[in-house]
């Protein structure tokens, strides 16, 4: 997915957020490897699958949001927000989750092998 597509996307979520029209971001499989999506607000988006290897997400809000089998590999979710996001069955192998909150977030089956992970 190029940068282009993906401000699309998350120009549509933020309406939709908003509950100004726009449409669910559904980045359902996408390759979003390295992306900087520091700060987004991602809540509720679907990123089932989604490649996010190597993502910043750092202080991006994904409460609710799908992440079911993601690739989170060295992503750095540093001060995200995850509270009741499914991570079920996610790669966050070497991922840096300093300082995230991760209240009612689902890790079934997660790998979460070398990731860092304090209380902030």
């Amino acid at each position: 997915m190029t940068p282009e597509e993906l401000a699309v996307v998350l120009a549509e979520h933020a309406r939709w957020l908003r509950r100004d029209g726009g449409a669910r971001a559904k980045l359902v499989g996408a390759d979003l490897h390295d992306a900087n999506l520091c700060v987004a607000d991602l809540r509720g988006a679907y990123l089932i699958g989604a490649n996010l290897n190597g993502a910043d997400l750092g202080g991006a809000d994904l409460r609710d949001a799908d992440l079911r089998r993601a690739d989170l590999r060295r992503a750095y979710l540093g001060g995200a927000y995850l509270e009741g996001a499914d991570l079920r069955y996610a790669d966050l192998r070497y991922a840096i989750l300093n300082g995230v909150d991760l209240e009612g977030a689902d890790f079934q089956g997660a790998d979460l092998r070398y990731a860092v992970m304090d209380k902030g």
